[in-house]
């Protein structure tokens, strides 16, 4: 903890330098135009304000009064990248709790959770996430029965890698009051073995053992957004559109913000209605902290995730005749909620995986464009499986698609079960989105997934794992250019959070927020991409993040007491 403490202090001193005019020299710089076209450069001008003053070639001559210079050694330049979608706090407690993500068998788990309890046992609750019974191959979900057999006499409680499901044991569920009796709520299902709960809580059902874990404390939560920062900027991420955000959540980046050590951009889109007001009041807020951070939407889910069947679909799943997943909102509700949102001024940001789930959210914007006229940018979040007869529709109103490329190449097997063979038509059908007329964002829903842009890229325009797998892509058809994958972490990215004016482009006017990396994506074969090792983050015309620096600032996993 206390290396932590350091680190935010680090950060404080090393963001506020004053701004200087200076040049970043030497690099083979990229960049895309608004309109996707590729610029390529040699150098790159910084004003005092931190943005981009001027792109040079390699045949024009730089000034000779500059502040400062800096030799790029060669490296690729590229812009600092957007993730379009993420959860930052997510990612931050992912850090300093139990992490079952790297597990390949439920023995595996059991061996990390009996090893976690034995090494603080001090904590009230044990808390973790990232187990996936489709990776394990278990052919089940699991069970309290396998949490007990581990540790029987402190509370459990394990979010599923998605977060659409909760994992408990026998003590979290005494401590909740679960009984055969707990009826499952609206948007949610608790999992049942005969009688008796199993221990699996779907979607809105975790809300029933999750709201009894201690809270984290406000320097807990700051912790958690240092480790967040640090995992974001060291894979070049400089901007995140952050789903999900509380008013919790707020305070901390505020705290940031107002100490010095906010080195990303967050553009915030609020966990609900609640939480908009909250933050925000009656409009969205301003940008703050030179553009580092704005409250500018709102997310609003309509149904699960596939990996627990709470993604909501037209038929029913083909592993699961009797289901087709979970419904939060009525269509009436869903419409309401971004009715509230939008004569504000919010945009609204809908979570659809399930093929009925995105065409009810098609409808709704299609409802609502005709009285909420102007500059929109109705987002879809995820938009994993849609009707092919609904692509088209996408495209009307401007609706962004926000997808996550690794989503694809991560449920590849698990969509094939979980749907069969003749609904895979429109499955993570990114270019049939832009042959529509559709905008992509794109992004990592981390911690679901690693944070890793270039591991998005790659996937983007191969379909393909990082073992290759399936050769030439999983249905290749929806594979999109180097370009196109590109311009979805940049270009993409930024004009689906209307940022596209302050970054996702190294063109003049915008904030210097850029990256060097040792590999080329627009020539480095696709496990060169995933290879790329970012060796310099700048946000803002300095630097946040270098190589080296990774080694000094790790956080030890000993932040918090719950």
């Amino acid at each position: 903890m206390i290396k932590s403490r350091l680190f935010i202090a680090a950060l404080a001193a090393f963001a506020t330098p004053a701004f200087a005019d200076g040049m970043v020299e030497n690099v083979n710089g990229i960049t895309l135009d608004k309109d996707g076209k590729v610029i390529r450069f040699s150098a790159l001008l910084i004003d005092k304000e931190g943005k981009i003053s001027q792109l040079l070639t390699s045949k024009e001559k730089a000034p000779k009064q500059l502040d400062f210079r800096h030799d790029g050694r060669g490296l690729t330049m590229l812009p600092g990248l957007i993730d379009a979608h993420g959860h930052v706090m997510g990612l931050g407690f992912a850090a300093l709790t139990l992490d079952l993500s790297g597990t390949n068998s439920l023995e595996e788990a059991q061996g990390a959770i009996k090893a976690y309890a034995a090494k603080y046992p001090e904590r009230r609750w044990i808390v973790g996430r990232g187990w996936n019974q489709e990776k394990w191959g278990l052919g089940r979900f699991p069970t309290s029965a396998d949490l007990d057999a581990v540790v029987a006499d402190r509370p459990i409680w394990l979010e599923r890698v998605d977060g659409h499901a909760g994992w408990a044991n026998s003590k979290a569920m005494e401590i909740a009051g679960v009984t055969g009796a707990t009826k499952s709520p609206s948007g949610g299902r608790v999992e049942m073995a005969g009688s008796k709960p199993s221990g699996i809580f779907v979607d809105a059902a975790s809300e029933l053992v999750s709201k009894h874990i201690p809270a984290p404390k406000p320097g807990e939560r700051d912790l958690a957004l240092a480790e967040a920062q640090k995992a974001l900027l060291s894979v070049g991420v400089t901007s995140i559109a952050d789903m999900g955000t509380t008013i919790e959540d707020w305070q901390s980046y505020r705290r940031a913000g107002d100490a010095g050590w906010l080195s990303i951009r967050i553009f915030g889109y609020a966990g609900g209605i609640d939480n908009m007001v909250a933050i925000a009041g009656p409009r969205p807020t301003p940008w703050l902290y030179d553009d580092k951070l704005r409250l500018g939407g709102v997310k609003l889910y309509l149904d699960g995730a596939l990996g627990s069947r709470g993604a909501w679909l037209k038929k029913p799943y083909a592993d699961a005749p009797g289901q087709t997943g979970l419904s939060f909102l009525a269509s009436a509700e869903i419409r309401n909620l971004m009715v509230r949102a939008s004569m504000d001024g919010f945009q609204t940001a809908v979570h659809a995986i399930g093929d009925a789930a995105n065409a009810d959210a098609i409808g709704a914007v299609e409802d609502l464009a005709e009285t909420y006229t102007g500059d929109r940018r109705w987002r879809i979040e995820h938009v994993q499986i849609v009707d092919p007869a609904d692509l088209p529709r996408l495209a009307k109103n401007g609706i962004i698609a926000s997808m996550q490329p690794v989503h694809q190449t991560s449920d590849r097997l698990m969509a094939e079960a979980r749907l069969g063979p003749e609904r895979l038509a429109g499955a993570y059908a990114w270019n049939s989105i832009l042959k529509a007329g559709g905008k992509l964002a794109f992004g990592s829903d981390t911690p679901v997934e690693a944070p890793n842009p270039f591991a998005g890229i790659a996937a983007a325009m191969t379909r393909e794992d990082a073992q290759g797998q399936p050769f030439g892509g999983w249905i290749p058809t929806e594979r999109v250019t180097r370009e196109q994958a590109l311009a979805g972490f940049t270009i993409g990215a930024a004009y689906a959070a209307f940022a596209e004016g302050k970054v996702g482009s190294l063109t003049p006017g915008h904030r210097a927020d850029f990256i060097l990396v040792d590999t080329d994506p627009l020539l480095a074969s696709p496990a060169q991409i995933r290879a790329a090792r970012v060796k310099e983050t700048w946000l803002g015309g300095r630097p946040v993040y270098k190589q080296d620096d990774i080694a000094k600032t790790n956080t030890p996993n000993d932040a918090t007491s719950r």
